[in-house]
């Protein structure tokens, strides 16, 4: 499909995703704007029309799916509802995003998948932490071999929050940090290492009260021979290094985490300078064997280039910025660990 025009968004959702992680991104790419916005909370009915006042505020996804100046639907809405909304958009003739995790089991996955085929519409999964300054920097010392043949990788995304009423603490909603944030670190791991032949996870709950796993731990040995070591958790208000990667030469060690989440909580927009460079205090160090350490520069993160690459794909069909097979492929990595943990035993995810 070939489009010149500026293309119309439309947001299902407008929580802690659709208000910070997918709004102002699309807002901030040429050749596309914020069409309308679906949320029946009247609180944030209101905050959308304040923040974005150029868009059409809808009660409902039938609303904003029949407006004819949508032409993509982002699905930035509970876990559960990924599949149906997006399969929905779909047969609509929109094109669609939907957030991570693609959806909570394989067999749903893969209808979304069908359905994007089908339809001949553009299909792509939010693992906007591909544009993370750290991963990128720790991706650029991979390929450069900086660092030797690669023995492991240590990624965390760990947080300290209290129990909430909230659908991400709900163990039906596929909610909790392993399948949230886990799937992102094991989207990274893929990337940089391919698929894994065997997984073990250990996977706790340990808030009182909690119904989710709030603490999880997972390996990946990939074929390649390389290990991921991957901590997720709720309960870890410190959470560093957020990299550590070992080769035969030494190593890599990047405490903080990218700094574009943080800055579009407080209302930094993408556009406003350095949104997303990392501080020169924050940068990682290098310490190679026979060799003083010393830091290095972290890349610059920008979120908006998920959307640039989306624009694109349903412009020219060049390739979507995240095949929905990559998810997929990070979601039977996802459901291993959840069986190695439960059955305390080491497991082979399926092949996709």
């Amino acid at each position: 499909m070939v489009s010149t025009g500026s293309l119309g968004v439309g947001i299902v959702g407008y929580g802690l995703a659709g208000r910070y992680f997918h709004a102002p991104f699309v807002a901030a790419v040429d050749g596309l704007r914020v069409a309308a916005i679906a949320t029946s909370r009247e609180d944030r009915q209101a905050d959308a029309r304040r923040e974005h006042p150029d868009a059409v505020v809808v009660a409902t996804f039938d609303d904003l799916v029949e407006r004819s100046d949508v032409d993509i639907v982002v699905v930035a809405s509970p876990n559960r509802t990924h599949v149906p909304l997006g399969i929905r958009a779909l047969e609509a003739g929109r094109h669609v995003v939907v957030d991570k995790p693609i959806a909570t089991d394989i067999d749903d996955a893969q209808r979304l998948v069908d359905a994007a085929e089908r339809t001949g519409s553009v299909l792509s999964v939010y693992h906007n932490r591909r544009f993370d300054g750290d991963f990128l920097t720790v991706r650029s010392l991979v390929a450069a071999g900086t660092l030797g043949p690669i023995d492991s990788m240590e990624s965390r995304f760990e947080i300290g929050v209290p129990l909430v009423e909230a659908w991400r603490e709900d163990a039906n909603e596929a909610g909790g940090p392993h399948r949230d944030l886990g799937a992102h670190l094991v989207d990274q791991a893929l990337l940089l290492f391919g698929d894994p032949e065997r997984v073990f996870a250990q996977l706790d709950r340990r808030r009182p009260g909690t119904e989710v796993d709030d603490s999880a731990f997972v390996a990946l040995a990939h074929r390649g021979g390389e290990r991921s070591r991957i901590w997720t958790s709720l309960i870890s208000p410190w959470g560093r290094p957020r990299f550590r990667l070992r080769g035969l030469l030494g190593e890599f060690v990047k405490d903080e985490r990218d700094p574009q989440e943080a800055r579009a909580l407080a209302g930094g927009q993408p556009s406003d300078p350095g949104f997303g460079d990392d501080a020169p205090e924050q940068w990682g160090r290098l310490h190679l064997i026979g060799e003083e350490s010393r830091t290095v520069a972290t890349e610059s993160g920008d979120y908006r280039r998920f959307y640039e690459l989306f624009r694109d794909a349903v412009r020219t069909g060049s390739p979507p910025p995240v095949d929905p097979l990559d998810a997929i492929r990070g979601l039977r990595v996802l459901e291993a660990a959840e069986t190695s943990s439960r059955t305390a035993s080491v497991v082979s995810p399926a092949p996709v």
